[in-house]
């Protein structure tokens, strides 16, 4: 059996689940490798429609929705009450958390990471995705993340805070716009390197996993590099002297 087997199985059960039993599935929590699987073999799937959610535009990790193909309702309606959003809140004064401090607080429970989305970091907390299921359990046991306490409620999707973003602009000339060549640049890595990590799955492309080095990368194309970080390829300019082309990216930092 593969790595991907038993999640592929469990996408697979969802979807039949939806044909057969005419109601909405969804599975738990997806990363941007868990994403592709599910998008190859929901193309193969008869009888439901899917898409997917996190619970804002740009969440990065999200669950697969099936809805049967026949059923009059709405994506909004689909989605309502697949996810609640814990809000954790720091004392001030304490020490100061990242993600790896909540994330790792979390796992520390006994909780699964399927069960978990996107954690948005703020300088006095954090909202985090979560399944329903887990809500009142982590109300009443998650009282601490890192060595700082923190106090926590139930908020919803619409009061999410979505963090200051900050990025730096890149601009560089490549040979081409493959897809080696623009990870590369964005995250400043040899392209050897960067096809390594392409190959290995680390590498999304509009939240679809893409494990081609030649890949034509489009102007507007949401890279993500998994463990590195998020990048934009925001333009794609005219040829250099040297035949090389020039490219404007937005790293997020």
């Amino acid at each position: 059996m593969t790595k991907d087997e038993p999640t592929i199985a469990k996408i697979e059960d969802r979807i039949i689940q939806s044909r057969d039993g005419y109601y909405v599935t969804a599975t738990g929590f997806l990363d941007s490798h868990e994403q592709a699987l599910a998008r190859k073999v929901s193309m193969h799937a008869a009888g439901v429609r899917t898409l997917m959610y996190g619970g804002y535009d740009d969440a990065e990790r999200r669950m697969m929705v099936c809805i049967p193909a026949d059923l009059p309702v709405s994506d909004e309606e689909a989605t309502a009450g697949l996810l609640s959003v814990l809000r954790v809140s720091v004392q001030a004064g304490s020490h100061s958390l990242n993600h790896r401090d909540y994330l790792g607080s979390i796992l520390g429970l006994g909780i699964e990471r399927r069960l978990t989305g996107d954690i948005l970091v703020r300088e006095n907390g954090a909202d985090i995705f979560i399944v329903p299921d887990i809500a009142d359990f982590l109300l009443s046991e998650y009282c601490q993340a890192g060595r700082a306490p923190v106090r926590t409620e139930l908020v919803s999707a619409d009061e999410v805070i979505i963090p200051e973003i900050r990025f730096e602009i890149i601009r560089d000339t490549v040979s081409s716009v493959r897809l080696d060549s623009v990870v590369s640049t964005a995250f400043r890595l040899s392209r050897g390197n960067a096809a390594e990590a392409i190959r290995r799955g680390l590498v999304s492309v509009n939240h679809v996993e893409c494990l081609k080095t030649d890949t034509k990368v489009e102007e507007g194309s949401a890279l993500v590099f998994k463990g590195k970080g998020k990048a934009v390829l925001e333009e794609i300019g005219n040829e250099s002297r040297k035949n090389r082309t020039w490219i404007r990216i937005k790293r997020y930092i």
